[in-house]
């Protein structure tokens, strides 16, 4: 009975401990990255990782941004008709897109795609033993493929959900004239007399937090991962799982801080 109890207590425990397993390992990883701060950084890989991340994920964040936008300014418009409100759903639409919607969408399709291809990258190295070879050669793996994949999501996401913004609002002021009878110049003046800097500074803050947290996830599930191409697929899910819930979790506690500022 004492051995039985012994497992179930262990049991009970196996969540609690992967869980710290997990953030201790983030925890390192983080350590090693801020180190190579220090050190001389990579522009030609950062460089690269920008192209890749940036440059290739400009569809997809545009689709995604000017649909959002066109829908909100359906359902806001007809709502707010009945209250006779309709002229200021810019207002609301900006604001909306610009605080939460713009970082949070640009944040989960970076994170789906960009996230993705990072741990399913690195650890197709993992592997194959290419980084165990990369450290016997002395060259240290989190300087040349977390740091540049870090630093370039960190310039690129911000710079992604400034456009998701601009094109989630165009794609509202092309709904609004054409659907709700809004006047294109009264829709453009309203939001720049209602819209205040901490409005972009709130998104853009989230921005560098998603992407840092995007970064760290897929870097550490891509060097942790094991067991040929299905141990690849099961840490690529992972990195998908992890940052999204990692996004949406800490969106509510960063939105709190900004509205305390």
């Amino acid at each position: 009975m004492e051995e039985l109890a012994h497992r179930w207590s262990f049991r009970g425990l196996q969540p609690v401990m992967l869980i710290g397993e997990l953030l201790g390992g983030i925890g390192l990883l983080v350590y090693e990255v801020l180190r190579c701060i220090r050190r001389r950084w990579e522009g030609s890989l950062i460089m690269a990782q920008m192209e890749h991340i940036g440059v290739r994920s400009l569809s997809i964040v545009i689709l995604t941004a000017v649909f959002t936008g066109m829908v909100l300014a359906l359902q806001m418009g007809s709502y707010l008709s009945r209250f006779g409100a309709r002229p200021y759903v810019g207002r609301i639409l900006a604001l909306t897109m610009l605080r939460e919607l713009g970082p949070v969408l640009t944040g989960l399709v970076i994170a789906g795609r960009v996230g993705s291809g990072i741990t399913a990258e690195l650890g197709s190295m993992n592997v194959t033993e290419q980084i165990d070879a990369m450290r016997s050669m002395g060259i240290n793996p989190v300087q040349k493929l977390v740091f540049p994949r870090m630093v370039a999501l960190m310039v690129m996401l911000p710079l992604l959900t400034v456009l998701a913004d601009f094109v989630g609002v165009l794609g509202g002021l092309f709904t609004s004239v054409l659907e709700l009878n809004v006047s294109g110049s009264f829709f453009l003046r309203s939001i720049i007399q209602f819209m205040r800097f901490g409005d972009l500074f709130s998104g853009l803050g989230k921005s560098f937090f998603f992407a840092f947290s995007i970064a760290m996830i897929a870097c550490y599930n891509g060097l942790q991962a094991e067991g040929g191409a299905d141990g690849v697929g099961r840490a690529t899910t992972k990195t998908v799982v992890m940052s999204s819930i990692t996004i949406l979790v800490s969106d509510f506690f960063l939105t709190k801080l900004f509205l305390l500022l």
